[in-house]
């Protein structure tokens, strides 16, 4: 078989890709190893509206589960500061279904997808991509023009084509469970000591149930279960949540962009590329605008016949422009709030729980877009509440 472009993972990222593949006109296979899209889960399942949009997903998709407006944000020492976006900021999704909607729309627009078929090798050698494909327990090769490796956190296209991998990877775990919530449409944060380097979540979904997970900075898997079963063990203390669980989830979040996302005859997006917000570690939206770009350029450069590391570095050039700074940046808060000790991350909050700066939050606070609300943190005025020890790290940033 021979396409103008193959990509390999059927997650969000890979069905948008081909997707924006084909309507250039480009013959494009999608290869996913696993018997059924969107299994095993590996993600928390909060999408943004800008998430949804990039996707096309309509809010009103049976996938969507709950709708969110605003957060509470725990201090370690207790203290919640409430912020309320006003309107509908997230959607809670099953990322089952999210990701068979999306697979869906790929194969309406004549993407040919192949389950239970994994991309164990890639020749480039002789100017075009011949991948060796075990599929449902036989082998046969494929050729195609463009891979676009989509293949999440084990970046296992970049590895076959000697691309880098992602700078760094978290150990994310989740329960379902049957819990108390505050509210319906806010999720919880938690950060600190319960979740060393990043953050701890609970997200509402409905009759009484949550997802409640965390990830953290170079752990094991192991490290984090151990964080997630004594903040579970929290909440049953103080009734808000029972014993046992409805299911489970564990995963790496890749943040760091690798440092190539081209070669020849291959692209690299999603969670593959470490394409991932370093301060929420979400991926679906900034994984959508990347594997847009991915699937225009790759067909494009199939019709040219010029798939070489030249011709393609224009994703890299593209995708940049619309997301580096802003993932560049994220970076450094990830470090940033990592660095902070408990005692720090509570003086933070008391001066972030100021009228003025809360009323900033609620206002221009952007789970895709933060540097948003940092570059309104700079004004003078507004910057007068904040920590001397933010200021200073701002000033780094802007």
């Amino acid at each position: 078989m021979r396409y103008d472009v193959a990509v390999v993972g059927a997650g969000p990222v890979g069905s948008v890709a081909a997707r924006h593949a084909a309507l250039q006109g480009a013959k494009v296979a999608l290869f996913e190893e696993h018997a059924t899209v969107g299994s095993p889960v590996q993600c928390a399942g909060l999408l943004s509206v800008r998430a949804m949009d990039e996707c096309g997903i309509s809010p009103n998709d049976l996938s969507v589960i709950n709708s969110v407006r605003g957060a509470f944000v725990h201090s370690p020492e207790g203290t919640c500061l409430p912020i309320d976006g006003g309107r509908t900021r997230a959607f809670v999704v099953s990322r089952k279904m999210f990701d068979r909607k999306l697979a869906s729309l790929a194969t309406s627009e004549g993407v040919d997808i192949f389950l239970n078929s994994k991309v164990v090798a890639i020749d480039n050698s002789s100017g075009f991509n011949r991948l060796h494909v075990q599929r449902s327990g036989e082998s046969e090769v494929v050729e195609a023009s463009v891979v676009i490796g989509a293949d999440g956190v084990r970046h296992g296209v970049a590895s076959m084509v000697g691309l880098p991998a992602p700078s760094r990877i978290m150990s994310g775990i989740q329960f379902e469970i049957q819990m108390e919530t505050i509210r319906q449409d806010f999720v919880e944060l938690f950060v600190g000591t319960c979740a060393p380097g990043f953050f701890a979540w609970v997200i509402p979904l409905s009759d009484g149930t949550a997802r409640l997970g965390l990830a953290t900075d170079n752990m094991g898997s192991s490290d984090s279960l151990s964080y997630l079963c004594e903040l579970k063990r929290n909440f049953s203390k103080t009734g808000r949540a029972v014993d046992g669980m409805l299911d489970f989830v564990v995963g790496g979040i890749p943040i760091g962009v690798a440092a190539s996302t081209f070669s020849d005859g291959v692209l690299i997006c999603g969670d593959a590329a470490g394409q991932v917000k370093p301060t929420s570690g979400g991926g679906v939206y900034t994984g959508a605008v990347c594997a847009k770009i991915a699937g225009e350029v790759a067909a494009k450069a199939a019709f040219e016949n010029d798939t070489s590391k030249s011709r393609l570095g224009e994703y890299e050039i593209r995708w940049k422009q619309s997301l580096g700074k802003e993932l560049n940046m994220g970076m450094k808060v990830h470090d940033f709030v990592g660095s902070l000790s408990d005692e720090q991350l509570n003086e933070l909050f008391s001066s972030l729980a100021e009228p003025n700066v809360l009323s900033l939050i609620e206002k221009y606070g952007d789970m895709d877009h933060p540097s948003i609300l940092l570059r309104k943190f700079m004004n003078p005025l507004n910057s007068r509440h904040l920590k001397g020890f933010f200021i200073a790290f701002l000033k780094t940033l802007l």
